[in-house]
Order: structure tokens, then sequence, then C-alpha cells
């Protein structure tokens, strides 16, 4: 197929580019309609064309999409287009190629850029549990068996901390930072400080250098035409101060870190002293802690590089798994709408920007990470219903005709879909203080 379309690349799972090409669209689409028992090529070609205009409505020719967002649209036209049989063939074939994709990288750690081998513990844990889908954790609750299962599910999380902390310890005289990486919203400053208490338990000193503290003001990042900044680069923050910091502490130097205002985006300079003394770690909670810029000035293995995602294996209603950056979808509307001073619909339609920076800048560098912690918690999603629902169904009826927010619909009405089944728990006094949800719901003994 020949196009004219101004999109010309695309961004594969492992974070490269690769030319734009409407005709692997197309094929895609029509072997959904062969798995119906009548391949139509008239019909692949057509919903394909389609499919460009959305894309191109949506992403213009500014921004580069993702492999992801070009299937969800998909999905999405097909379904406008009422070939309903079709589209669920579409999503099969989908979850087909992932699971064939996990059959070839059960004996490595990572591959494609995912840790195919922890996801198999995490389902069997669910499926052990009872809380590997809507059903079984609406039982739960239902019978009682929800305040155990969450103390189960907090004791799973802290263990592999504890075993993150053991390898430092075992390596504590060549490592001097640590690195707590990992996309938006999977826990990274409730990890941070977890594994902090854990290596004071074992006699290792510590302090902590808070690397958002670093984004230049917001007022010099470029905006959208929504008026939208992307801050969510690694070029917003400020990696040549980083670099020149990391040297000077671990040469015993004192350094003054800057100070960051999220709600004003501005920066100052030269506010707040840290110095590491020569028996103590440093440990490093970023989004972009495993990029390569952001450390460049220390050696490799001065460094341990622990890796955080919401690694959940939970199926909606209907047997599809939810999505991880769903989840921390979820999690950052609340923590913005409470901290950041950002409605939970704003937060929504700046998620383009959140996922296309992470297939790009974060997650093609888990292959170089040193240990993967889970930060999906089975039963996160009751609480989560009762404080955003209302905001989700909003959205999908605000962005159902305006094509630049196509993608803003399409992960609306998926969370909408996930979270009408589920049922919304209002007391959270089952939740202890020192949980990682409390990081993003509130009432953590912890001060972040």
């Amino acid at each position: 197929m020949k196009s004219d379309c101004p999109i010309k690349q695309i961004i594969k799972r492992d974070g490269s580019t690769v030319a734009y090409n409407l005709s692997r669209i197309s094929n895609a689409i029509l072997k959904a309609t062969a798995s119906t028992g009548t391949p139509n090529p008239k019909i692949a070609d057509t919903i394909a064309e389609k499919v460009e205009v959305a894309l191109v409505n949506t992403y213009g020719s500014a921004t580069i999409p993702s492999v992801e967002d070009i299937q969800d649209v998909v999905e999405s036209v097909l379904m406008e287009n009422r070939l309903t049989r079709v589209a669920r063939n579409y999503i099969i074939y989908r979850h087909q190629r992932a699971m064939a994709r996990a059959a070839r990288a059960y004996s490595f750690e990572v591959t494609d850029n995912v840790p195919y081998k922890k996801l198999y513990e995490v389902l069997r844990w669910n499926i052990d549990h009872s809380c590997d889908s809507v059903q079984n954790l609406n039982k739960l609750i239902k019978t009682g068996g929800f305040p155990e299962m969450i103390k189960e599910a907090d004791k799973r999380y802290f263990d592999e901390i504890k075993l993150a902390a053991d390898r430092i310890v075992e390596n504590r005289d060549n490592i001097r930072i640590v690195l707590i990486a990992g996309p938006s919203s999977s826990g990274k400053t409730t990890t941070t400080i977890k594994l902090s208490e854990q290596l004071g338990k074992a006699g290792i000193g510590f302090k902590a250098i808070n690397i958002d503290h670093y984004f230049f003001d917001l007022g010099k990042h470029p905006r959208d035409e929504f008026g939208d900044y992307d801050y969510e680069t690694p070029q917003a923050l400020d990696l040549d101060l980083i670099n020149e910091h990391l040297v000077m502490l671990l040469d015993n130097k004192i350094v003054k870190t800057p100070h960051y205002d999220f709600k004003s985006g501005i920066r100052q300079l030269n506010v707040h002293d840290l110095k590491l003394d020569k028996n103590e770690i440093l440990l490093i909670d970023s989004l972009h802690g495993l990029y390569d810029g952001m450390t460049s000035s220390i050696p490799a293995q001065k460094k341990f590089r622990l890796y955080i995602e919401t690694l959940g294996q939970f199926r909606s209603e209907d047997g599809t798994f939810m999505r991880w950056s769903d989840n921390r979808l979820l999690r950052r509307m609340i923590r913005d709408k409470d901290h950041r001073n950002l409605k939970p619909i704003q937060t929504l339609t700046h998620w383009h920007y959140v996922r296309r920076s992470e297939l790009k800048n974060i997650i093609p560098y888990i292959q170089s990470t040193d240990y993967i912690v889970n930060s999906a918690l089975p039963y996160e999603l009751p609480f989560l219903k009762i404080r955003l629902f209302k905001y989700i169904s909003k959205a999908i009826h605000s962005y159902r005709e305006d094509p630049k927010r196509l993608d803003a619909h399409i992960r609306a009405n998926r969370v909408y879909e996930l979270l009408k089944h589920v049922k919304a728990v209002k007391n959270d006094s089952c939740v202890p203080s020192d949980s990682l949800l409390r990081e993003f719901i509130g009432g953590s003994r912890y001060r972040y």
C-alpha cells in the first residue's frame, strides 16, 4: 500500500525507531479478518487507511507514535466501524504474539525489554493467592479474605527489596551508588525508603539525593498545541550538573543541590548542602536512573542498578491482562491531583508523553539492570477505583468526538472497562501505613 502519511517513523518495543509502513497495519488487520474464516483484503486496506487518518489527527508529524499507540488505534477504529468480531480477533492476535515472545524467553531474564521469567513468577503467585482476576479479587472482598491477601502481597514486595539489599551488602566494597529506576508511579520513592531501612539494619551508611530537583525551569521546555509541556525526557534534567555533583560527592566534597518547586515549575540553584562520607552509599531515586547520561561520569562497577515496575498479571472480566502502564496511570492521576496541582484529566491527556518517553528512554535500559522488583499490588484497584472512577467516566464522554484526543479516549475507555467490574472499597484501614500504595492514596508513615 502506498501512503503519503506525514508520520515517517514509529517506536518499536525495544525503544528503537523504524520506518512507518502502512502495509504492516493492513497485514495485521487482514490476519484478524482471516481468523473469522473469511479473509478480506479490501476491509483490511480500508480500515488501515482510516487508522492512518486517526494517527495523523492524533499525533501529527511532530511526534513519533509507538507500536503500542498504533495497535490501540487499530482496535478503536475496528470497533467504531462495527467490526467487533475482527477487533476481538485482532486483540487475540496481539496476545498470541506476546505469548510467542514469552515462550522463546523463559530461560532469559530480559528479552524484548520484558522480564518474562519474572512475569511467570508473578502470575504463579497471583494464582496461588486467588488474586489473578477481577472475579477472584471480588470474591476475596466478598468472603473476607481481602485483608489477609493484603498482608501477603506486602510481604512479597518487602521480601524482594530485602533480597536486593542483601546483594548490595555482599558487594559493599565496590558499590558507591545505588540507582532505583523505573517508569512513572512505579513506586520508586517507597522502594528507596524501604531499601534504605534494610541497608541501615546491615550497618551501611547512606544518603539520598533527589534528582527531581535537577529539573530545568518548566518554562524552558517546549509546549505542544494543547499548551502541554514535555518534561518526561532525560533532557528535561540538568544532566551535566548531576554528573558534576556525583563526581564531587564520591570525592567526599560538599555540593549544594538545587531545589525544584513542582507547583511553580521553578528551580533554585545552590540550596541544599549534601556530602557523602567515605563509608556511605548514595541512593538515587529517578525515572531515568538507568539512562547512561544520568551517571556517565561514574564507573559501572561502582553502581548497583535496581529496576522497579508494576509487573502485575491481573486479568479483566473478559480475560485480557491489565496493562502495567494503566496501573501506573491510575496511581499518577491521584498523586498529581494531591501533590502537583494537576487535575486527573490533565494527567490522562499528558500520559502519551509519559508512555512515549518510557518506551524510548527508560524501558530499553532494563537489560542493564542488576535486580528487578515488582511493585504491582493485587489489592490496589478497589481503592484506586473509589478515588478515580468518576474522572475516568467523564473523560470518555469529554473526548469521544475529539480526534486529537483519541489516545486519551482509548486509554480512558480501556481503564473504564476494567474498573467497572471491580468492587470498590472505600475503607482503607486494612492497608498498612507503610504500604507502597500509601505513596499514592495518602496516610503513609513515610514522608514523601
